[in-house]
């Protein structure tokens, strides 16, 4: 596997992490946290391709048939809390009253997200042993990548959700919940 075929495999894969960085940017007011984030998908989306790697596919198929109802699960519920918290702060603020701010995602959140959206990657670490990759370039690659486009993402949602403020958060949360259905729809009926 070349450079650009392997460039190609780590922006497939970080798109998921790609688009829950912007909604968690649009609560994220804390840069340190935000750069946490960031590189938390970067860490799981390297680490989950070497699991898959030395783990072998019988483990690997396991774990990627419930990938799909993990990240609706998941997904679900972190963008629900999102678009309930903002419909409040939005109800609030067009009465005039002042609300209680919109929480940003915990350590605890933020783990369970850049799970939620590697698990798919264990797939691709099985197919990297079933092929002549070098892993550790491979994965470090992946992750670098990944910890890039993340960064962007949560960057770009802190600014949306600065000149958007409640609504931003209430898109970025419908924009996971979207995501959740789409990665369980996709996993779920066409395999992907």
């Amino acid at each position: 596997m070349g450079l650009a075929e392997l460039f190609l495999v780590a922006v497939g894969l970080s798109m998921d992490a790609f688009a829950v960085s912007i909604g968690n940017g649009t609560v994220i007011k804390n840069k340190k946290k935000a750069a946490f984030a960031a590189l938390m998908f970067g860490v799981f989306q390297a680490g989950m391709p070497l699991i898959g790697y030395f783990l072998g596919s019988a483990f690997a198929e396991f774990i990627t048939g419930y990938a799909p109802i993990i990240a609706l699960a998941v997904l679900g519920i972190i963008g629900g809390k999102m678009i309930v918290e903002s419909i409040g702060e939005l109800r609030a603020a067009k009465k005039g009253e002042e609300s209680e701010k919109l929480k940003e995602p915990s350590i605890a959140a933020i783990m369970i997200q850049a799970v939620a959206t590697s698990i798919d990657a264990l797939m691709v670490g099985v197919s990297f042993a079933a092929m002549t990759v070098s892993i550790v370039p491979a994965v470090l690659f992946i992750g670098v990548v990944t910890f890039i486009i993340s960064l962007v993402g949560v960057f770009g949602g802190v600014k949306f959700g600065q000149l958007l403020g409640a609504k931003a958060s209430l898109i970025g949360g419908a924009v996971l919940v979207c995501l959740g259905i789409k990665m369980f729809v996709e996993g779920m009926f066409f395999g992907g």
